[in-house]
């Protein structure tokens, strides 16, 4: 299957780790992905926000130190939205997350992130960014809905102080909603404690469960997006660093095995979240390492009350910021023309419509397809 040539790198840092407004700003790109999904699993099933914050921040700074450039760490959507949505109890929200651990562990061994890799032409890459952004942009209006003028207004401070290094449009907004919270007397429910994970072995049946209900439902989309997706972004972004798809693979595994045994959330990778990193100013492991010291404090020293100043953060401003990375990411396949275009545009179409495994499965066809006819062509 063969594609136009990848375009070359847009980032050339020299530096692995800086520590300024700008990388801190792209520290909090990911929290539009990671924040409502995380409530959802606190709020409704009733898990630890001190282990689920306390693990999300040490693989942010174990992934920053090791990789040293913005690595995304997120819930597992499939998982996540699963359990929201039939309030699963929180041993097996979990325990899923060591039965994909393992299941990661040996899929890197086996090379299996490589092989796709190696049949996966860059167009279908593109559909599957693509698909992302547009998933971005209709969660951003839905999140929008309360106070669409407010979200409004995040987007333009996002477009106006993009490039500020004094006042990055990211962290301003994060602070505009929480003067608003003050504003509204929702700080009042913050209450300053200290508190530590425990050690919570998963049960087998827990795991089974999990798995059943969505793990192996999972598999496609982290393979796609969290694996293939996201190693072809760091290479286009970062080319001196790539990261092998194996090895995210390898990360994702060792991440969501020692997450379980605390009581954590399933984590994973994802091109969308790296795509806000990079869109909101990170260039260097220094952003994760401030999200991960971000996230352990919010875990350890507000365990308490986390829940209900999360619930309070004004989601439209949320929604900006969600809208303009998924624009951003979107329009990653206008490099594409003819065939390549037409082929994002299936795997798009179908993965919006139905999901990512279907999505992927279905460019892959279609590139394959028309291979065959031009082959039967030069005969």
């Amino acid at each position: 299957m063969s594609d136009a040539p990848a375009q070359p790198g847009r980032c050339r840092s020299a530096r692995h780790f800086e520590f300024n407004l700008r990388e801190l700003a792209g520290s909090v790109g990911d929290f539009g992905t990671l924040v409502p999904l995380a409530l959802g699993l606190i709020v409704i099933c009733r898990m630890d926000p001190v282990a689920l914050f306390c693990m999300v921040g040490l693989t942010n700074i174990v992934t920053g130190v090791v990789y040293r450039l913005p690595m995304p760490v997120e819930p597992k959507k499939v998982v996540a939205a699963t359990a929201i949505a039939q309030a699963w109890d929180a041993a097996v929200v979990s325990a899923t997350g060591m039965g994909l651990g393992i299941l990661w562990l040996v899929f890197s061994a086996a090379g299996l992130a490589r092989h796709l890799a190696r049949i996966t032409p860059k167009s279908v890459i593109r559909g599957i960014q693509l698909a992302l952004g547009i998933s971005l942009c209709l969660e951003a209006v839905r999140l929008a809905q309360p106070e669409p003028l407010l979200a409004l207004a995040a987007l333009a401070l996002l477009l106006l102080l993009r490039q500020s290094r004094v006042a990055p449009g990211a962290l301003v907004v994060v602070a505009v909603g929480v003067a608003l919270m003050a504003w509204r007397g929702d700080l009042s429910e913050l209450r300053v404690g200290f508190s530590l994970p425990t050690w919570r072995w998963p049960r087998l049946e827990d795991i089974w469960a999990g798995m059943v209900g969505a793990g192996f439902a999972q598999i496609p989309l982290t393979l796609t997006n969290a694996t293939l997706a996201t190693s072809a972004m760091i290479r286009e972004l970062f080319p001196e660093k790539p990261v092998a798809e194996d090895r995210l693979l390898l990360n994702q595994g060792i991440a969501n095995i020692a997450t379980s045994l605390v009581g954590g959330m399933p984590m994973c990778h994802g091109a969308g979240g790296l795509a806000s990193q990079h869109y909101f100013g990170a260039r260097t492991g220094g952003a994760n390492i401030m999200e991960g010291l971000i996230e352990i404090a919010l875990g350890v020293l507000l365990g308490g009350s986390l829940a209900t100043l999360l619930a309070a953060f004004p989601l439209p401003l949320m929604a900006g910021m969600l809208f303009a990375v998924g624009v951003q990411l979107g329009q990653r396949a206008a490099d594409l023309k003819r065939w390549p275009l037409a082929a994002a545009a299936i795997t798009a179409g179908v993965s919006v419509l139905t999901n990512m495994a279907i999505g992927y499965a279905a460019g892959l066809l279609a590139c394959y397809l028309r291979d065959r006819l031009q082959a039967r062509r030069r005969r």
